[in-house]
């Protein structure tokens, strides 16, 4: 079903004498621009993309969308690319982006039932864009390295049918993992229309039926797993031209560390590669810790700031976006009940809005870069009284 929206436009315009400099910035409200994909007798250079998992990316002119935590649900992520421009609305799930460049934040995993759905368009889209000169690339979140690690907390009952149904497929399939994975999303909304409620399983007699999904689920996301190898596929921290996107958020020790030194480490251990102790380590300082570029909540929390915090935090800010040459930084995680949002003179944009229906099913907003133009794309706010997101992971 195609998701209906009126967007609404805000735009802001980021500029610096350099990137060490404090950001000046202008409001306009109504405002329209066009995307640089869209400029007559404009040749783009080609994208370049530097390390394994992508690290550095050049996409000189590109327009570049960014979409928050979609944790498990289809539809609201389907809604939210249509927005973005990049995911046809006819359900044929067809890339309509040109040459743009997607980033989503990471968190499609947990408290909903379609995340290998999710993981199976993402990478349909993927090799769409490259076709068209545009791309998509993801960041790992806090949910993708509790999985691997077998944290299975906050996993939704139909996710674990999903995986076992997926594991069917596959064999079905003749094992060839590349096709399954594209073509689940073809097939999975048939799966779930001929399934029995998936909840009706999980009563606490049906035993059986419960471990049958977790074998399932641990044996795709376990370190070597065939998911947990497809999560390795992408980084923790990325770079675009001028921006940095991140799930929690960046800090100096991450830079000092090696931003592609933890990419690798991550991408290692989620595939189960030995490392010199002949045993896959866990990359503590991407993957865990309330500090850990996954778990990083200081750019996304104003509740507990005073003026000598948001001092700090600023300093921290700068501090690392000078390190990598950026301009800029985008984050998830932390859900916004005010929507996307931007702080420190729009040194950090704040874009997880807790679009799944696992979390506050709040209507999806998009972040959108042109040529650092900064636009949300949003459908008419809901309002959320009483919700408190503090506690969610």
């Amino acid at each position: 079903m195609a998701c209906s929206f009126s967007p609404l436009f805000f735009s802001l315009r980021v500029s610096s004498s350099s990137s060490c400099s404090p950001f000046t910035v202008t409001a306009t409200l109504n405002s329209s621009s066009i995307p640089a994909t869209q400029l007559p007798g404009r040749a783009l250079e080609p994208i370049i993309v530097h390390g394994d998992p992508p690290t550095f990316v050049s996409a000189p002119g590109r327009r570049i969308v960014a979409v928050g935590d979609m944790h498990g649900d289809l539809a609201q992520a389907k809604c939210a690319l249509e927005m973005a421009g990049v995911l046809s609305s006819d359900g044929e799930d067809a890339w309509i982006g040109g040459d743009s460049v997607l980033v989503q934040l990471g968190d499609i995993l947990d408290r909903g039932e379609d995340e290998i759905a999710i993981l199976s368009l993402l990478r349909s889209l993927s090799d769409q864009a490259e076709d068209k000169g545009g791309a998509v690339f993801q960041v790992n979140g806090n949910h993708e390295s509790m999985n691997v690690e077998g944290d299975f907390r906050y996993v939704d009952p139909g996710a674990f049918d999903e995986c076992l149904a997926f594991l069917e497929y596959l064999n079905d399939y003749g094992k060839d993992w590349e096709g399954a994975l594209i073509g689940w999303i073809k097939v999975c909304q048939n799966w779930k229309n001929n399934r029995e409620v998936s909840r009706s399983n999980w009563s606490p007699w049906n035993v059986i039926a419960r471990q049958k999904g977790v074998i399932a689920r641990a044996s795709l996301l376990r370190p070597g797993g065939l998911l947990a190898c497809e999560l390795a596929r992408h980084a923790v921290a990325l770079k675009v031209d001028d921006w940095v996107f991140c799930h929690g958020g960046l800090l100096p020790h991450h830079v000092r560390y090696g931003i592609e030194r933890m990419n690798r480490e991550v991408s290692c251990w989620m595939r189960g590669l030995e490392g010199e102790s002949h045993a896959p380590k866990l990359p503590f300082i991407a993957t865990r810790g309330y500090d850990s570029v996954v778990w990083n909540r200081v750019y996304s929390r104003d509740s507990e700031e005073t003026e000598s915090g948001k001092r700090q935090i600023s300093a921290l800010l700068e501090e690392t976006l000078q390190a990598v040459s950026a301009k800029a930084m985008v984050v998830g995680h932390t859900p916004q009940p005010s929507g996307v949002n931007c702080k420190y003179n729009g040194s950090i944009w704040r874009i997880d809005v807790g679009m799944s229906s696992g979390v506050l099913d709040a209507s999806p907003e998009v972040l959108e870069i042109i040529d650092n133009n900064v636009r949300i794309i949003k459908k008419d706010a809901k309002a959320f009284h009483g919700h408190s997101v503090v506690n969610y992971i």
